[in-house]
Parts: C-alpha cells; sequence; structure tokens
C-alpha cells in the first residue's frame, strides 16, 4: 500500500476530493439507474452500476497516467490535438442527428469499441491548453489585436463554431472560459472587448441563418430560444416538465432527505442519472447532501488556485486555471438548473453524474493539474534536498 502512495504525486488534497466525489457518486447513480432499467427498459440496474464503476477506474486510470507526464510537454501537444480536434468535430458533424430517435450529433462513434464519444468535450479540453499556451507566450509582449488573429482567435473560433449548431451551452461556457482566462493571462482588454463583441455578431447571424434554414439545423435554434424565454418568463409549460419535476425532488428532500435510493422522481424526472442528477441527491440526501457536494467542488476550486499560485512557470499557472475552472464552472451551472436558477443547458455534474467522456475528459483536466503540482512537489523536494548540510548531518549523527 505505501509503494501504490509513493507512486501519487500533486496535490494530496485534490486526490481525496476526486476520491471523495467518484465514491459519493455511486450510490445516487445505482439509484436514479432504476429509471433507464425498469421504467425505460433498458438493461438492469446493476448494469448501469458496473458501467459506471468502469467508466471511474478508467477516468483514475486516465488520472494516474496523465499526473506522470511533465506539463512542459502539454504545450506541444495541444498545438498537435487542436487540427485532430477541429477533424473530430467535423465527422462528428456529418455522422448524422439522431440515434434511436434522440439527437446524437454531439457524439462520435468510435469503430471496433462501438462507444460514443462526445467531441465537444475533448475540444474544450484542449483547447484551454491551447490558449494557456499563447497567452504564456506573448506574456509582457507589447502586441497588437491583428498578431493574435491568426495563431489564437481563428483556431479558436473554428472550434467554437463547429461545436455550435449542436451544442449552444458547451459553447458558451467554453467561450466564457476563455475570455476569462485571456483576462486572467494579461490579453488587453480592449482587444477582449473587440471579441466578445465579434463574438456576439456572429452568434446572431448564425441564429439568423438557422432561423431561414431550418432544414439544415432542426429543432436546434427553437429548442435555445424556448428554454431561455420560458425561464424569463417563469411560466410553467410542457417543456418544463424537467425543471417541474427536479423542483418536486429538491422540495421533497428537505434537510435530511428522504433516504439512499427512496427517490420517487427519479421514476419520472429524464436524465435523473447525469442531468438532473443533482435533484435526486437533494431528494434522497437533503440539503446537507447538497451542502456535502458544494463544500467539495470549493474546496476543489480553492485547490485549484493554490496550485496555479505555486506553479513555477506563467504556462503551469495559465494551465491549471484553464483546464481546472470549468470543472466547478460546469458543477455549479448543473447545480443551478436545478433549482431554476439558470436555463436548462444539458450539462453534467463532474465526477458525480453518469456518463464516460464526461468523466473522462473531468480526469484528463484534474491529471494536468496533478501534473503541474508534480512538478511544484519535485522542485521542492529537490530544493529541500540540496539545502541540506553534509556537515550538519555529521553533527547530528556524533
Amino acid at each position: 500500500m505505501q509503494n501504490i502512495f509513493k507512486q501519487i504525486k500533486g496535490d494530496r488534497a485534490i486526490w481525496a476530493i476526486v476520491t471523495l466525489l467518484a465514491i459519493f457518486s455511486f450510490l445516487p447513480v445505482y439509484s436514479a439507474a432504476s429509471n433507464l432499467a425498469y421504467v425505460g427498459g433498458i438493461g438492469s440496474t446493476f448494469s448501469y452500476f458496473v458501467k459506471h464503476f468502469m467508466h471511474l477506474a478508467l477516468g483514475f486510470a486516465i488520472i494516474y497516467g496523465i499526473h506522470k507526464v511533465p506539463y512542459k510537454y502539454f504545450r506541444g501537444l495541444s498545438m498537435i490535438m487542436v487540427p485532430i480536434v477541429i477533424v473530430l468535430l467535423a465527422i462528428t458533424m456529418l455522422q448524422g442527428t439522431t440515434i434511436e430517435g434522440a439527437n446524437a450529433s454531439r457524439w462520435i462513434q468510435i469503430p471496433v469499441v462501438g462507444v460514443s464519444f462526445q467531441t465537444s468535450t475533448l475540444a474544450a479540453v484542449v483547447l484551454m491548453v491551447y490558449v494557456a499556451r499563447y497567452l504564456s507566450k506573448i506574456r509582457d509582449k507589447d502586441i497588437s489585436f491583428k498578431d493574435t488573429v491568426l495563431p489564437l482567435w481563428a483556431p479558436v473560433s473554428l472550434i467554437l463554431l463547429l461545436i455550435l449548431p449542436a451544442n449552444f451551452s458547451t459553447t458558451a461556457i467554453i467561450f466564457t472560459m476563455i475570455m476569462m482566462l485571456a483576462f486572467i493571462g494579461g490579453y488587453p482588454i480592449k482587444y477582449l472587448a473587440l471579441v466578445i463583441g465579434t463574438g456576439l455578431v456572429a452568434l446572431t447571424m448564425f441564429i439568423l441563418v438557422a432561423k431561414a434554414f431550418p432544414e439544415q439545423m432542426p429543432n436546434r435554434v427553437d429548442t435555445w430560444m424556448s428554454r431561455i424565454e420560458n425561464f424569463a418568463n417563469g411560466e410553467d409549460t410542457e417543456a418544463d416538465y424537467q425543471i417541474e419535476k427536479a423542483k418536486i425532488a429538491i422540495a421533497s428532500g428537505g434537510i435530511q432527505g428522504v433516504g439512499p435510493g427512496k427517490s420517487v422522481q427519479k421514476n419520472f424526472l429524464p436524465q435523473s442519472s447525469s442531468d438532473f442528477i443533482f435533484a435526486i441527491i437533494i431528494e434522497e440526501y437533503g440539503l446537507l447532501g447538497g451542502m456535502f457536494l458544494l463544500v467539495l467542488y470549493s474546496w476543489l476550486l480553492f485547490r485549484i488556485v493554490i496550485v496555479s499560485q505555486k506553479s513555477d512557470t506563467i504556462f503551469g499557472k495559465l494551465l491549471v486555471l484553464g483546464v481546472g475552472l470549468p470543472i466547478v464552472f460546469q458543477a455549479l451551472i448543473n447545480m443551478a438548473v436545478a433549482v431554476e436558477l439558470f436555463p436548462v443547458t444539458g450539462q453534467t455534474l463532474p465526477l458525480i453524474s453518469s456518463g464516460g467522456t464526461s468523466i473522462w475528459m473531468t480526469c484528463l483536466a484534474i491529471g494536468i493539474i496533478l501534473s503541474v503540482s508534480a512538478k511544484r512537489q519535485e522542485i521542492k523536494d529537490k530544493e529541500s534536498t540540496e539545502d541540506v548540510n553534509p556537515l550538519d548531518i555529521l553533527s547530528e549523527t556524533i
């Protein structure tokens, strides 16, 4: 056991948080899966439990493997991965729009293994690493906006445009995180304002084109607009079915909850094991369960900031914030949707919700953060070794 812990590097608190979230996820996923297993007639509850376990096991393998890679290599890997991600997103757009009647233009089918993979989540991590690399490169340099268009904003815009037709919420989150990272990285505010303005114009043009040619992107723009309008109006319509069931689940939970596995709304709430699992957690574990998760994600945010501040390079600092902040931001959005503080987005609860791609990409980001932390720990250990005076050791021995 001691040999295993010796192989684990990086911030121990982050390891603990991720482990706690993973362990906690089993009970709500197992409970909520009964909706898919029995009401939907797809498989058994235990099969979903095993599937979730395998996803997490592979996720922790990803964390372990990635955190062993010196983070300096991610700088070059991001440049290689950006073209690959663009090709994958293009294939995802062209492969089709439905699987068993549901919109699946966010996923790509991996040959041989037959696993569906959501390419936009990989694109989000790769893009944040790429932006961190570029911002660290131009740090403390006098630049013009024209100088950054091709190396920075061209790949960012292309990737976001490829994600946008099928997944507006993910596009908005990635764009927001990139703006935040650019601001932290010292990118001129006047140029950021220009980028935001250009992005809003591009979004408006996209909506107008989609409205003019609805057969090319059926129902997607209408879905976004209806969700936003329903949220703004506060009216209860058929489109608000998920939110209403989520609010009933939360109201039923009270302070202590109804108990593990005793949720009623899991049988009526669509996506109860993924997008709306937070509502099921509140129903079964009450306000205490919800606060427990909120504390864990807040603790994770705190440790991410600490690791970033202690990094030995600008790239390391921006890299940690770039891949770490979206995890916490996504968690807060998922919780906000469940309590109707935010329109429905389809974002999962990181490391809690079922779903392989979400878990794997979150673990990839965690592995990158731990890689930066491990490097800092290595430098610290080396410095402490070098500071030891042989004469002091001899005198203590005598």
